[in-house]
C-alpha cells in the first residue's frame, strides 16, 4: 500500500505538471488562431486517452493471467520514456504522437487499484480505496503549482523532463517495495478465459459504475484544454498565468485529498449510493455557478468545491466495483473501467475545445453540468433497479 501510494503521487504529480499550461506550450509552437489552438489543445489532451482506452482491456487481461506487478512497471518505463521525449517536441503534432504513445503504455494508477482490490477485505474497500485516492490525488495537487512555477521561470518544457524522473522513481519503488505472488491455479486460468463480466453481482450496477466513471472523468476534465487560457482572459493577460492556472487546476486536489479517506469510510458504513449520490449533487451545483465566474477567487473557490465531490464520487465506484467482482476477473474489469474513463478524457476535453472555439471558454461549465445530471440519472436508474 506505502509503495503503490508513493508510485501513485509520482505519477499524479507527473502526468498534471504540464497540463495547466499545455495550451500555453502548444502555443509557443505557431502563431495559431483561437479555434486552431483550442483545437490541439483538446487533441493534445485527448491523444493519451484515446490510445488508452483501445489497448486497456488488452492489458487488463495480461494482467489477470501474470500478475499486476508487470504492468505497473510496464506503465511506469514506458511513461518514464514518452514523458521525456514530450520535453524535445519542435513541434505540436510530435507532441500529440508523443501523447498518442503515452496512453498506450499508460495505465499505473489503475493497476494499483486493482492489486490493492484483490488483496483489501471487501469491507474496507471503499476506505482503502480512499487511501490510494489520496497518492494520485496528493500528486495532481502538488503537480500544477511546482509546474506552474517552472514553466514560468525556466520555460514549459522542463516539467515534461521532471515528469519522466518522477516515473522513473515509481519504477523503482514499485520494482523494490511491491511485492505480489501472483500464482494462478488452474480454475483462476480456466475463469478467466470466460467473458471479463461472468460471476459479477448487480452487474447492471457494475455497468453504471463504469459509465458513471467515464462521464465523472468527461466532466473533469473538460475544463483541462481551457483552463489556462480562461485563467489569462480572467487575468486580462497580466501577471503569472502559468503560476495562476497551476493553482486553479491544484485547488481540486487540495479538497479531494483531505476528504477522499473519510468519504471513502462514510461508503462502507452508510453504503456508496448515498455518498455517490450526494457528490453528484454537489458536482452539479458547482459547475453551473463556474459560468457566471469573473473574478480569479470565485473560481479557485468553486474549483475547491469540485474537488469535494470528486472525492465522493470515483473512489466510490472503484468500491463498489470491488465489491460485486470476483478476484479472478478483477483486473479486467478495472481495465475496461480504465477504457471508460479514458473514453470520458476524450469525450470531454474534445467537447469543450468545440464549445469554446465556437462560443466562449466558459460555456464549458454549462456542458459540464449537463455531464452532471445524465450521471446522477444513470446511478439512481441503476440502483432503482436493483431495488426493485
Amino acid at each position: 500500500m506505502y509503495a503503490l501510494w508513493i508510485g501513485n503521487f509520482a505519477t499524479g504529480a507527473g502526468a498534471s505538471m504540464s497540463l495547466p499550461f499545455l495550451p500555453l506550450f502548444i502555443a509557443t509552437m505557431g502563431n495559431f488562431p483561437k479555434w486552431e489552438l483550442t483545437l490541439y489543445a483538446g487533441l493534445a489532451f485527448s491523444s493519451t486517452f484515446l490510445s488508452q482506452a483501445i489497448v486497456s482491456p488488452l492489458w487488463g487481461k495480461l494482467a489477470d493471467r501474470t500478475g499486476r506487478k508487470p504492468m505497473l512497471m510496464r506503465a511506469a518505463i514506458g511513461m518514464t520514456i514518452t514523458a521525456t521525449l514530450s520535453g524535445f517536441s519542435p513541434n505540436v503534432w510530435i507532441l500529440i504522437t508523443l501523447r498518442l504513445i503515452q496512453g498506450a503504455f499508460s495505465g499505473y494508477i489503475n493497476n494499483a487499484y486493482a492489486l490493492i482490490a484483490s488483496e483489501v477485505p471487501q469491507r474496507q474497500s471503499g476506505q482503502a480505496m480512499g487511501i490510494l485516492t489520496t497518492g494520485s490525488v496528493g500528486g495532481q495537487l502538488i503537480g500544477p503549482i511546482i509546474g506552474g512555477f517552472i514553466a514560468g521561470v525556466l520555460g514549459y518544457r522542463i516539467p515534461f523532463f521532471i515528469f519522466g524522473l518522477l516515473m522513473l522513481l515509481a519504477a523503482s519503488v514499485t520494482y523494490f517495495g511491491v511485492k505480489e505472488n501472483f500464482t494462478p491455479t488452474k480454475r483462476l486460468q480456466k475463469l478467466a478465459q470466460k467473458s471479463a463480466f461472468a460471476g459479477i453481482k448487480n452487474i447492471h450496477i457494475v455497468w453504471a459504475m463504469i459509465i458513471s466513471s467515464m462521464l465523472i472523468q468527461a466532466a473533469t476534465n473538460s475544463i483541462n484544454p481551457i483552463i489556462s487560457l480562461f485563467v489569462r482572459q480572467l487575468m486580462h493577460n497580466q501577471g503569472n498565468v502559468a503560476m495562476i492556472s497551476g493553482i486553479i487546476a491544484a485547488l481540486p486536489g487540495i479538497a479531494t485529498i483531505i476528504s477522499a479517506p473519510k468519504l471513502g469510510a462514510i461508503g462502507d458504513h452508510i453504503g456508496p449510493k448515498r455518498v455517490l449520490t450526494g457528490g453528484l449533487v454537489l458536482s452539479g451545483a458547482v459547475f453551473l455557478p463556474m459560468f457566471f465566474t469573473t473574478t480569479i477567487v470565485v473560481l479557485g473557490i468553486l474549483r475547491f468545491l469540485v474537488g469535494i465531490a470528486d472525492a465522493a464520487l470515483l473512489p466510490i465506484t472503484q468500491s463498489v466495483m470491488t465489491r460485486n467482482t470476483p478476484s479472478e476477473s478483477i483486473s479486467r474489469i478495472f481495465s475496461y473501467n480504465q477504457s471508460f474513463q479514458a473514453i470520458g478524457s476524450v469525450i470531454g476535453p474534445m467537447l469543450a475545445s468545440g464549445v469554446a472555439g465556437v462560443l466562449d471558454y466558459r460555456y464549458v461549465f454549462l456542458m459540464t453540468t449537463i455531464l452532471v445530471v445524465i450521471n446522477l440519472i444513470v446511478v439512481l436508474h441503476a440502483y432503482h433497479r436493483d431495488e426493485v
